[in-house]
């Protein structure tokens, strides 16, 4: 009895400690060893301190809670039991990594005497996740040969690693047997508890770290370098810090190439199909300095042009991470974009190259003619602000329908755009969609391949929980079309690439209970969205397109560009 009861209290310290730090929503997979932690958790919930989700699929679960802390903007905690339930959190882990989402996964497990020696479901885990945590803490099982004091400081010095260096905390926890006897009260009263009852009736932190001061200073050569021809690129960023970039680049006069993920409307769009021409790229390449405010391009165009500029090279973004994948010699400011901006006042003056302004605007008649008039891979991309609503939110699967939407699309200043472009992997999507929306509670647009959400079906399941109109478009173009992009022989890319699986999804969206369309034009798609917003649920979307569409229209804009004459 005196087991369990330790158990809990245990775990109450620990979650005590991470409420404290932020933490409010806490996603649970069911399990037996993690039965200390889920009951404090709900007690959480059950005192209106934090919020519990569910879902039976480890891995789901991990992406879920990575779309929540996406949307909340705070660290999220994620509880599961020992084994192969902890494993499954590994792609998410990577994820959040990449991408500087706050996870802190609480993993639970045998104690040291069952690892190792034929007991079931005891796997070694203690640093199973390599150095994919920013930190990770290796607990030994529960004794009161440790003080709360010692357990307190050692999860808060990890959380506070975490605030240092966005990413993922790990706590491995043991538990003993027995794991269900202990009632609350018993856990309330223990001694063990005594020395911290005032911390716990306040809602404090132990430490109280005081904010550094980090001013951003004027560069000393700002006034030379911003009299220089400039070329500014804009990649993934906060939305808070996205204000006034447009208008601080046209004052300069200089060219701005904006990725989607941005949240910056595009001054100069389909930059990844208009840099494909050799002329324009060259002449851009003469610029005297490149400004990267943000990373993580999408473009394989923009990628080519960073890859190949030579000159000054200033890199302007908010953390500590190395995000500038060309190793290029030079001046990097760790700061807010904004703060930046405000430090490096703009100098009016004409734009030094007009070439990319004509080849933008002839990119979007050009690319209007292309993908024409019917519903298919390259129009839905091109006119995807069609099927948005006002209030909502874009998250965008990866692999083909990702580069077309960067490549096709220009939305307005400011529309929330998510995606998973650290490890662009295609697992869990759906997932991290769902934590978006129930995290954000406004209605979202997720835009999945068919590859990938057959990859995520489990999580589909999630989406009966949202609140808010939520419509997944699956672009079913029957197999990964993104690999027609490769020179492999046509009989090779079919059956070891592509992978067509004939496969349709009105039967999977009856068996998760979502509702269910298959628009065949863009009349079909207007009358069904007008019903699905009208509907606080989700709708399942199936855009069926010939295998070769999209990544055909896509291979034909780049190839016909790349040899256009256009006049300034």
């Amino acid at each position: 009895m005196s087991v369990s009861v330790f158990n809990r209290c245990w775990s109450k310290v620990i979650l005590e400690t991470l409420v404290r730090q932020g933490v409010t929503n806490f996603c649970i997979a069911p399990g037996s060893r993690s039965t200390p932690l889920t009951l404090e958790a709900v007690r959480l919930q059950e005192g209106q301190r934090a919020v519990c989700h569910t879902h039976f699929d480890e891995r789901g679960l991990g992406f879920f809670a990575l779309g929540l802390a996406k949307a909340v903007k705070s660290p999220v905690a994620v509880i599961v039991t020992s084994g192969t339930a902890a494993a499954n959190l590994y792609p998410a882990i990577v994820e959040a990594r990449q991408s500087a989402v706050n996870l802190i996964v609480l993993t639970a497990d045998r104690p040291p005497e069952l690892i190792e020696c034929g007991a079931n479901q005891a796997i070694v885990q203690p640093n199973m996740f390599a150095d994919y945590p920013v930190a990770a803490v290796n607990l030994p099982r529960p004794t009161q040969d440790y003080s709360t004091d010692w357990l307190i400081s050692l999860i808060e010095q990890a959380c506070h690693k975490q605030k240092q260096q966005a990413g993922v905390v790990h706590i491995n926890v043991p538990f003993a047997e027995p794991l269900y006897e202990a009632k609350p009260e018993e856990v309330d009263l223990h001694p063990w508890l005594a020395n911290v009852q005032r911390w716990l009736a306040q809602h404090k932190t132990w430490v109280a770290y005081q904010p550094q001061q980090q001013e951003v200073l004027m560069h000393e050569n700002w006034d030379h370098w911003r009299t220089k021809r400039g070329v500014i690129l804009v990649g993934k960023m906060p939305a808070e810090q996205a204000m006034g970039i447009s208008a601080w680049a046209n004052t300069m006069g200089w060219i701005m190439l904006t990725d989607i993920q941005s949240g910056v409307e595009p001054s100069l769009p389909y930059a990844d199909i208009w840099l494909a021409n050799q002329t324009v790229k060259q002449k851009l390449l003469q610029a005297d300095i490149v400004i990267q405010l943000g990373s993580r391009f999408i473009s394989k165009r923009i990628n080519q042009f960073l890859a190949e500029f030579k000159g000054e090279y200033w890199l302007v973004e908010d953390s500590h991470n190395a995000v500038d994948p060309y190793h290029h010699a030079q001046t990097r400011f760790n700061a807010k974009i904004h703060h930046w901006l405000r430090a490096h006042p703009p100098l009016r003056q004409k734009p030094w190259l007009l070439e990319p302004l004509a080849l933008s605007k002839f990119c979007a008649t050009f690319i209007e003619q292309q993908v024409g008039g019917n519903l298919n891979e390259a129009s839905l991309a091109h006119h995807i602000e069609r099927v948005l609503p006002n209030n909502g939110i874009l998250f965008l699967g990866n692999s083909l329908f990702v580069r077309l939407v960067d490549a096709l699309t220009k939305l307005p200043e400011g529309y929330p755009v998510y995606t998973n472009r650290g490890a662009s992997g295609i697992d869990g999507l759906l997932a991290t969609a769902a934590g978006i929306g129930i995290g954000a509670n406004q209605p979202v647009v997720a835009m999945i391949g068919d590859t990938s959400a057959l990859y995520d079906l489990n999580s589909l399941a999630l989406f009966k929980k949202v609140t808010q109109p939520t419509i997944i478009f699956v672009i079913n173009n029957n197999g990964g079309a993104i690999f027609d992009m490769l020179p492999v022989d046509a009989e090779v890319k079919e059956k070891f690439y592509r992978m067509p699986h004939n496969t349709d999804f009105s039967q999977i969206a009856s068996m998760f209970d979502l509702k269910y369309a298959r628009p065949y034009t863009w009349a079909d798609l207007s009358s069904v969205l007008k019903q699905a917003y009208s509907r606080r649920e989700t709708t399942l979307i199936e855009i069926k397109v010939n295998a070769a569409d999209g990544s055909g229209i896509y291979k034909r804009l780049i190839e016909q560009i790349s040899y256009a004459v256009i006049g300034a």
